[in-house]
């Protein structure tokens, strides 16, 4: 019998570019990545309402997974001890893990930061604890994440070009130190987080800064927190083309489909949101028609699939009367099913953007699919 080989090196390989556009590979110690590619949130250890066959079902290859959140409950400590995540989800294939900077940012007054770190209380019981960018380091390896993302202050929006700069700059030294605390291993990564608000200026510097780090693929921090697209854009046109072309890069908590496409026009890879899911919870639905509240009342006699261009369960085996039906029942089955479809939504989306990226026309797929979500107002 033949015994597995090692695991590959990290890498990224691009097989296509349209523009600014590339589609590709990337080669994890858990699998492969094919890019543009959308992970879907698993915040603690689970993608809600999904089975992991489930995720994978929509044909998702990687999923993200959040320090903050796991060091809380159940403790890195724990997970390790029940064999790592990809053991403890069934989930064997790459996981990328949170820092957990987005999260503390948003404890406001539940946290103090310093040059060394950050002292917090937990939302859960208010407990005190300590995170530090070497602290972050060791819980994501206990973890066990394929990708480990260094630990950043996400820089608040509306901040001042003296308060981006300041955040940057923190934001670079713990790049930095969490660089040194890192355990490299055959097929695993670190991504920096490019900080710097709004601020043409502080993102160039941040993106220079972390490639005299040394990082293994880059991620886009501190967007999609209220500056608007067209400023989001705006910052991926002056930030994108400071990036290494052999490293994958990464958009933070983006987004829509919308924001999706435009950012793949601009030379992103790989993205993660929980709008996909939070809205399977919520009766929204993202087809090729646009977004539909599936509470409301002229959906209830509506014998028709959710998506026709869409073979997810809830598009393939009931109907969107039925699938109202579930929501203003008030039946857990509703959200399980409009998560799925919506995750599946979200993975047709990237193929398609592979697709139309190798073929040398994805400014027109962009147009096509821009068309379809305009004339959803309709059943």
């Amino acid at each position: 019998m033949n015994e597995p080989g090692p695991p590959p090196r990290f890498a990224f390989t691009p097989t296509a570019t349209d523009g600014p556009a590339r589609a590709g590979r990337i080669e994890t110690a858990h699998g492969p990545i094919h890019t543009p590619a959308f992970m879907p949130v698993g915040t603690a250890a689970t993608v809600k309402g999904m089975t992991a066959d489930a995720v994978r079902a929509t044909g998702a290859e990687i999923v993200l997974a959040n320090t903050y959140h796991l060091m809380l409950r159940p403790g890195a400590e724990r997970v390790a001890a029940l064999g790592g995540l990809h053991r403890m989800m069934d989930w064997p294939g790459p996981i990328l893990t949170d820092s957990g900077g987005f999260q503390i940012m948003s404890l406001a007054a539940l946290r103090k930061l310093d040059p060394e770190g950050v002292t917090f209380r937990s939302h859960i019981d208010g407990s005190a604890h300590r995170l530090t960018p070497a602290r972050a380091m060791e819980i994501q390896h206990q973890l066990d994440a394929t990708i480990t993302m260094v630990l950043d202050e996400c820089t608040k929006f509306p901040a001042t070009e003296e308060q981006a700069r300041a955040s940057m700059e923190l934001s670079l030294d713990w790049a930095a130190r969490s660089r040194a605390a890192f355990i490299p291993r055959p097929g695993y990564a670190l991504f920096g987080i490019v900080q710097g608000g709004v601020y043409p200026g502080l993102r160039a510097a941040s993106a220079t800064g972390l490639q005299a780090i040394g990082c293994d693929g880059y991620a886009i921090g501190g967007l999609a927190v209220g500056e608007g697209q067209a400023a989001m854009f705006d910052v991926l046109d002056v930030t994108v083309p400071l990036l290494p072309a052999d490293r994958p890069r990464y958009l933070m908590g983006v987004g829509t489909p919308d924001d999706i496409v435009g950012a793949v026009a601009r030379g992103i890879d790989m993205f993660d949101c929980v709008i996909p899911t939070r809205a399977g919870r919520t009766a929204r639905a993202y087809t090729s028609r646009g977004v539909f509240n599936l509470r409301n009342a002229r959906f209830a006699d509506d014998a028709g699939p959710l998506d026709p261009a869409c073979a997810c369960p809830a598009c393939a085996r009931h109907a969107r009367g039925y699938l109202h039906h579930l929501f203003r029942a008030g039946e857990m089955l509703g959200p399980m099913l409009l998560t799925w479809h919506n995750l599946a939504y979200y993975q047709d989306l990237m193929q398609g953007l592979r697709g139309a990226i190798a073929a040398g026309r994805l400014d027109a797929h962009i147009a096509a699919l821009r068309a379809g979500w305009s004339g959803g107002n309709g059943p």
